[in-house]
């Protein structure tokens, strides 16, 4: 039986592409050990985008990169004989030729070559911090409105989306919760971009990231340091009294900010006055103010949140209100009719 000739030639070899990914919240030049690899052993290294800032880094280490955007028959054709082709993507991931090559492999009628994907730095947790970063310092610089907010100007919306974000934690809405996380981010990252301009004491957003690594690291020598915590009590212990040795403090209500919320103040106060062992009695006095103060201070010794008690207590009020506008036609106002009244907010996100 003789052979044909199709049988004596072996099939030429297709080679091999790698696609080649980084990511632009990495430092340029800082690529994997299979990356460098693939780089330095490649036939041909590829790059639609002349000014990726990989370039300037591959061809200091000595890769030839080539400015070029072949088509996907064009890089099959320059695979062909077993050369590999590193293709380094751009930022959009080079859709448009990985769809030509699924055509061309999907028709059957092409030899493909093997198609690696290989990603040659990854992000690390909080990367998408530095794209936030970026947006906000565009957005300070051109839109109108955002590029004239003050500290002063915006601290109403930060008490807004402090309570809104309670209020998707107690409402378990996981969606509601992480846009309300987002947009409380966003208040920091504000306030951080605006205090870079101050003319005689700036800081920036790493500047307040750094400070409360530092006092993590230190609050929690358990952790970090030699010490020993077994229970969240003997936490709660170190971190007071690293608190105390920071702030040099001289009486246990410093510290306490006097704006919050009035249950929330004297459970506050109730809290630091415990801790520290003091016996305090409470102040004697007549009407509400003194009812609600024993009432948050009874509470608090229970390990119950006055404040977060009182508002489920109101969403009940509120679901009895509802019923009995549902019972009552015509005695509530519509939600358009009340913006008359009381105008729209104005909240960022």
């Amino acid at each position: 039986m003789n052979a044909s000739s199709s049988d004596l030639v072996p099939p030429a070899d297709p080679g091999r592409i790698v696609l080649l990914t980084t990511s632009h919240r990495v430092a340029p030049g800082l690529l994997s050990w299979p990356a460098w690899q693939a780089l330095r052993t490649a036939d041909a290294v590829l790059c639609a985008d002349g000014a990726h800032p990989q370039l300037p880094y591959l061809r200091e280490a000595g890769a030839a990169v080539a400015e070029a955007s072949p088509s996907a028959q064009e890089l099959v054709d320059a695979c062909a004989g077993g050369r590999t082709v590193v293709v380094v993507a751009t930022g959009e991931g080079e859709p448009a030729l990985t769809d030509g090559l699924a055509r061309l492999a999907g028709s059957g009628r092409v030899s493909m070559p093997e198609l690696e994907l290989l990603p040659a730095s990854y992000d690390l947790p909080g990367a998408r911090l530095l794209d936030l970063v970026q947006v906000m310092d565009r957005i300070r610089a051109e839109c109108p409105w955002s590029s004239r907010q003050t500290h002063e100007g915006l601290a109403k919306y930060g008490i807004e989306e402090a309570y809104e974000l309670v209020e998707a934690i107690e409402a378990g809405d996981r969606e509601e919760l992480r846009e309300e996380l987002g947009d409380v981010l966003l208040q920091v990252v504000f306030h951080s971009r605006i205090a870079e301009e101050h003319p005689d004491e700036p800081f920036s957003v790493d500047d307040v990231a750094g400070g409360i690594v530092a006092k993590l690291i230190h609050r929690h020598p358990h952790v970090f340091g030699d010490e020993k915590a077994e229970t969240p009590e003997d936490v709660k212990e170190h971190w007071l009294r690293t608190k105390a040795e920071e702030k040099r403090r001289t009486s246990v209500t410093e510290g306490v900010p006097l704006g919050q919320p009035g249950l929330a103040l004297a459970a506050k106060l109730a809290s630091r006055a415990r801790t520290a062992g003091l016996d305090v009695p409470l102040p004697r006095g007549e009407g509400v103010g003194y009812e609600l103060l024993a009432l948050a201070v009874r509470a608090e010794a229970a390990g119950v949140d006055p404040e977060a008690a009182l508002r489920a207590a109101a969403r009940t009020y509120r679901d009895a209100i509802r019923q009995t506008e549902g019972t009552a036609p015509g005695t509530a106002a519509t939600a358009p009719e009340q913006e008359r009244r009381t105008g729209p907010d104005t909240v960022e996100g």
